[in-house]
């Protein structure tokens, strides 16, 4: 896959920024920390907030945008005037990104059953309260080979329609 010289990477929520810093750390990604849109990873959903912020600045590339969300049919509509200069690539990290938890917990047979939300279940049955906070991803995935292993995990077993 070939990207632009910039990229934007915006994540919809903070496990998702968490585990994107994380592979960014680790040279994991396509791409690298200065190939980022002011250096940072973008939590602005919407279009027209993004287009405000960083379209308007004059870039003379094209930009790709790489969305991490959890939802195939969030919509993403950049004006007419600015569609040309922009390549949308969405990642959709559907059910939800505590999903690779449950796996490098090997505990997904029993969270089939179960029928919860994934966040849920790590809740309730692996008795992780905050899982959705960014200090306890932080400190999940410490360990970057632990959430790769999760990724991969997840990949082998999903269904996910790409």
């Amino acid at each position: 896959m070939e990207l632009s010289r910039y990229v934007a990477c915006i994540c919809e929520g903070t496990a998702e920024e968490v585990i994107v810093s994380k592979l960014l750390d680790a040279d994991r990604l396509i791409f690298t920390r200065d190939d980022l849109l002011d250096g940072e990873i973008i939590r602005t959903r919407s279009a027209a907030a993004f287009e405000q912020r960083y379209l308007r600045k004059g870039f003379q590339d094209k930009i790709t945008v790489m969305r991490v969300l959890d939802s195939r049919r969030e919509n993403f509509k950049i004006s007419k005037a600015y569609e040309h200069k922009i390549e949308v690539i969405n990642v959709i990290t559907a059910p939800e990104i505590e999903m690779l938890i449950i796996l490098n917990e090997r505990k997904y047979d029993i969270y089939r059953r179960s029928r919860k939300k994934p966040s849920d279940f790590c809740k309730e049955y692996l008795k992780m309260s905050s899982v959705k906070s960014r200090k306890f991803v932080e400190d999940y995935f410490s360990n970057t080979n632990r959430l790769i292993e999760a990724i991969r995990e997840y990949r082998r077993i999903s269904k996910v329609p790409a």
